[in-house]
């Protein structure tokens, strides 16, 4: 879905130190600060002149469009091995080039999804305090270019759909529908907005499946959808703190999710993810012949990684899940750990 970038550092009218990595997800390089950097304040829609850098160096364009396309947030399209992993399957050809096939048409599809919607909410942007500096909202990329790469990305991901399985390409064009609807009138709707989100990461893991042709376990499917579920009530959360008083402004909805109701609904995802993971490794368990309990052990990094992740969201610092995920080295050796216990466990059962 929409990515909402990192963090932009102001600095002085384009003579201070660019921003750090991991915390400029859509902040400019140097030069491409606003004359408001040294206020820090927000621009008004009618200052959007002063969005546009001045002097733009031959290749900033090129680097606008891939500023664009937002490559960090490609790290949600792992997902899409999720399944197939699961049925232990990506040591054959076939099904692992299929799974590439469907990471690299997400990859486009959420590309193309990106460069509509800053098209779309140029203004809207520009009002953000880190929004603004998109290259859309900067004035790096035209509105017209971004609508046009945006429909021939989208137009991409389905084509290249099909060399795996049909059913991918209805996938594809599944979450390009969703992604869109969001876009459009979800977004507006509380509660409504969060399902939307998680059913985009939902859709990762179920592609995965439909590439390869994989069943799909109900509990699979719940840890999914609940997994998803405690990461955008997070997002959301943060997204409101970040913003402070002036959330409404920039998103409605935002005003809708107090402190309480976001952590309740954290509460209910994470209670309810970590039970169905439970039973889904017993479950596993029981069909393998394997004579070590992998799975089972598999419990404990899980339930670790969830109880660290949700201490990040306490903190406020979930505006961004995919930086947590990049960012966040406990939490990246968690992940490790389970992945390496439950992958013996897939492979030696």
């Amino acid at each position: 879905m929409t990515g909402d970038g990192g963090i932009a550092a102001t600095s002085r009218a384009g003579d201070g130190p660019p921003a750090p990595a991991g915390r400029a997800l859509d902040a400019p390089g140097a030069g491409e600060g606003a004359s408001r950097a040294e206020t820090g304040s927000a621009p008004a829609a009618h200052d959007a002149k002063a969005h546009v850098p001045a002097g733009k160096a031959p290749g900033s364009l090129v680097v606008g469009l891939i500023r664009l396309a937002r490559p960090k947030q490609w790290a949600k399209n792992v997902l899409v091995f999720a399944a197939p992993g699961a049925a232990g399957v990506l040591d054959n050809r076939g099904p692992f080039v299929d799974s590439v096939i469907a990471f690299v048409a997400f990859c486009l599809a959420a590309a193309g999804t990106y460069y509509i919607n800053d098209a779309r909410d140029v203004e809207a942007d520009r009002l953000h305090p880190k929004k603004r500096f998109r290259p859309v909202a900067a004035g790096v990329v035209p509105v017209p270019l971004a609508y046009a790469l945006g429909a021939a990305l989208l137009v991409a991901s389905v084509a290249l759909s099909f060399a795996a399985r049909p059913e991918l390409a209805a996938t594809v064009v599944g979450y390009v529908v969703l992604t869109t609807a969001y876009s459009s009138v979800l977004k507006h709707v509380a509660v409504v907005d969060l399902v939307a989100i998680a059913a985009g990461f939902v859709l990762r893991a179920v592609a995965g499946a439909a590439a390869t042709g994989v069943p799909i376990s109900d509990w699979f499917f719940i840890v999914t959808s609940f997994g998803s579920l405690f990461m955008v009530s997070g997002k959301r959360g943060a997204e409101a703190r970040e913003m402070g008083a002036g959330a409404s402004g920039f998103r409605a909805v935002l005003e809708a999710y107090s402190p309480s109701y976001t952590a309740y609904v954290r509460s209910v995802t994470s209670g309810a993810v970590l039970v169905a993971y439970c039973l889904w490794a017993f479950e596993k368990a029981d069909a393998s012949a394997a004579y070590f309990p992998w799975y089972q052990l598999s419990i404990l990094p899980f339930v670790m990684a969830v109880l660290r992740y949700a201490l990040v969201l306490d903190q406020g610092r979930g505006s961004a899940p995919e930086e947590i995920i990049l960012g966040d080295r406990t939490l990246q050796v968690i992940g490790l750990a389970w992945a390496i216990v439950f992958g013996i466990g897939v492979y030696t059962a």
